[in-house]
């Protein structure tokens, strides 16, 4: 995207301010559900920086990816798994947000190391017949092929995950060793009776 330099600061100020918007909302709100819709925000934030950055693919698959499955995804999680208990609060959590709060500061003194040492100089000029779809495609199966797979296998982990959270209900109170690698259905009545009632 070819955009003139005063629209691209312009641009780059907005979506700044709308991620560190989002993000501060992601943590600071007491609501877990505001906080999955909050990070949709922070999410379509970066994709508008990809675009900044001439990167359509990238933020193609931000967007397809990231807000559509992964934080759809977290929805699902959290409305499947959210139960009504009321806050019990632990003897030690002082001692636990001094140490959030440490790893919060040094995790921000480092990554501003990085910024700082990173030289951000960059050229206007496109590289001639260089597409960065191909690019990408090239990284994902040379250099970056073992991350690219753990990453598929983590995504396969958490969907199993997300299954087994979702039938928790079903499992017995009791777990016997005949039963451990078993899991259990609804009863053949219940789902009879249900079919019933619909007739």
């Amino acid at each position: 995207m070819n955009l003139a330099e005063g629209v691209q600061i312009v641009s780059f100020g907005i979506l700044a301010v709308m991620m560190i918007g989002a993000a501060l909302s992601v943590v600071l709100s007491s609501s877990i559900v505001y906080s999955a819709f909050m990070l949709g925000g922070v999410f379509i934030s970066i994709a508008g920086m990809y675009l900044l950055l001439n990167a359509d693919f990238v933020a193609a698959a931000q967007v397809l990816i990231y807000v559509g499955a992964v934080n759809v995804l977290i929805l699902f999680a959290i409305m499947l798994v959210n139960k009504r208990q009321d806050f019990a609060p632990f003897p030690s959590a002082g001692v636990r947000k001094v140490l959030t709060g440490l790893v919060s500061i040094g995790l921000f003194g480092l990554l501003s190391a990085m910024v700082l040492a990173t030289p951000w100089a960059y050229s206007t000029t496109p590289v001639a017949g260089e597409s960065s779809i191909i690019l990408i495609g090239e990284h994902f199966f040379t250099d970056f092929l073992l991350p690219f797979e753990l990453a598929s296998i983590l995504l396969l982990m958490a969907m199993v995950g997300a299954i087994i959270l979702a039938r928790r209900e079903y499992l017995p109170d009791q777990v016997t060793p005949s039963t451990i690698l078993t899991l259990p259905e609804r009863p053949r009545e219940l789902v009879s009776a249900g079919r019933e009632t619909q007739d």
